[in-house]
């Protein structure tokens, strides 16, 4: 999934989003509320990683106002506040999950997933289609027995092909996902990774909806 992380600190925000990068997801780094307010205005992020306290501004104010308008993004909040009472106020406002500085880069990749599988309506960390099963959280898949090595920017399409199994997922939807990995979005960018991921899953798993998109289902 492409992931935003809101966070003014240069030692942790860089150590998590090196982290999350080396986990085969996106990720666009902001060290502000207004350039918070600013990119997702604009891009449809499948995770955000809310600091509390940023140099303009306040990380609740910002999460109340997103779900304000409304955005069901799912967000997780890193914070150094570990007082019950700030818990409460940032579940309250309408964070997912709550975990406090410092923190184990394990633990947040474990979250991470917890919650997009929630919101995917898929509780399992492993996902079966036929032949096909597809472990997120150690980021393995196997087909008919055989393991199958995946780039992470095929990773970054099939896990949006998973999140809405049996539904279509846009071409422009992909893209935003590849983009954050900070390369050229070329016209055949898309076409080109979900070929890819045919040949290795199965031809037929990989349905194209014409001027709609694609979806992932049984062969």
């Amino acid at each position: 999934m492409r992931i935003l992380l809101i966070e003014d600190d240069e030692l942790i925000g860089g150590a998590v989003r090196d982290h999350i990068a080396a986990t085969t997801h996106a990720i666009d780094w902001v060290k502000s509320i207004a350039d918070a307010q600013e990119v997702t205005s604009s891009v449809n992020y499948g995770l955000i990683l809310l600091d509390l306290q940023l140099p303009d501004g306040g990380g609740i104010e910002f999460l109340q106002k997103l779900r304000r308008r409304p955005d069901t993004t799912p967000v997780i909040i890193l914070t150094a506040r570990d007082q019950i009472s700030d818990r409460i106020e940032g579940l309250n406002s309408g964070a997912d999950d709550y975990l406090v500085k410092p923190f184990n880069l394990g633990e947040l990749s474990a979250r991470i997933m917890a919650v997009a599988r929630r919101y995917a309506g898929s509780p399992q960390p492993t996902i079966r289609i036929d032949d096909l099963e597809i472990d997120q959280p150690q980021r393995r898949v196997n087909v008919s027995g055989k393991d199958v090595v995946l780039t992470r920017r095929e990773w970054a399409v099939l896990d949006l092909l998973v999140a809405r199994p049996g539904a279509n997922v846009s071409k422009d939807q992909i893209e935003e996902a590849l983009y954050a990995f900070g390369s050229e979005i070329e016209s055949n960018t898309v076409e080109v990774y979900v070929s890819r991921l045919r040949k290795k899953i199965g031809k037929e798993r990989i349905r194209t909806a014409r001027g709609i998109g694609y979806c992932l289902g049984e062969r």
